[in-house]
């Protein structure tokens, strides 16, 4: 029998071994899973976007089994998924939680806020922030316009509109706050769908500075906080900011704003039930 041969055999034989030692060992050391993992990962929607703080929708499942992570920690799934999360591990389902949608707070387009330059750079509002300070643009807590909101969107529930600004088209967000983490001058944030009253904008900049670079600014007149019935609204740092958790939508600043900040989304309840602080 040739050298070459027995090398052949020999060389079988090991391999052949050393694949029945891992086998064994495979079973011998094997870590067995929570079935409910598997139970879980099957009814998550499947985006591993990681809005519910974990690495992906496996990572989150192997949290929830292990009560590491609450039933209705999945934004994109909702109270749906949420509820058969909580069936799985034998829990009382969640309810009255309202889903959440992403909104822009800001109206400072190219027809009402002033550009200082052209931005000829990589259409990214976080490189033009880190490099330039988004200095082309007037307002230097706006809306840059380059889109990177958009682009962050797993789920095509964004668009840029003519005048330069993001647009959310609530029927398809899933409140997985992509767009939020995306952009680097904190102008969107979640808000429960029933609510109807936002402030758009976030410019700590005096009145007067303002009106300088933006029509739609927020002056910090205090009207919106004189007239609000229900002490949702306070100026602090030259801007309006609104409680959510207080407001019912009754609109009475909307009226009184002198340069439309606020804005009352059509379709949205008039008044809302006021909740417990």
């Amino acid at each position: 029998m040739s050298t070459s041969l027995i090398s052949l055999i020999s060389m079988g034989m090991l391999g052949a071994v050393l694949a029945g030692g891992l086998v064994v060992a495979s079973k011998k050391f094997a870590v067995e899973t929570d079935p409910k993992v598997d139970e879980i990962e099957e009814v998550l929607p499947g985006a591993n976007c990681g809005a519910c703080g974990y690495a992906g929708c496996r990572a989150f499942a192997e949290a929830a089994a292990g009560e590491k992570a609450p039933v209705d920690g999945c934004p994109v799934g909702g109270s749906k998924v949420a509820a058969l999360v909580a069936k799985i591990l034998g829990m009382e389902p969640v309810e009255g939680a309202n889903r959440k949608v992403a909104q822009v707070l800001c109206k400072g387009g190219h027809a009402e806020a002033k550009l200082f330059a052209e931005w000829n750079g990589p259409r990214d509002c976080r490189i033009a922030q880190s490099t330039q300070n988004g200095s082309f643009k007037g307002c230097s807590y706006g809306c840059l316009g380059l889109g990177t909101c958009v682009e962050a969107c797993p789920f095509g529930a964004m668009y840029m509109d003519d005048n330069g600004l993001p647009v959310v088209i609530e029927e398809k967000c899933t409140g997985c706050g992509m767009c939020v983490r995306a952009c680097p001058r904190d102008i969107i944030v979640l808000a429960e769908e029933p609510q109807g009253v936002h402030i758009r904008c976030r410019s700590l900049a005096l009145g007067k500075d303002v009106r300088g670079v933006c029509s739609v600014g927020c002056i910090a007149c205090r009207r919106c906080e004189k007239e609000c019935p229900v002490d949702a609204i306070t100026v602090e740092d030259n801007l309006a900011r609104i409680d959510y958790d207080k407001c019912i939508n009754c609109r009475k600043c909307v009226a009184v704003c002198p340069v439309n900040t606020i804005e009352y989304q059509e379709g949205k309840p008039v008044l809302k039930k006021r909740r417990a602080s």
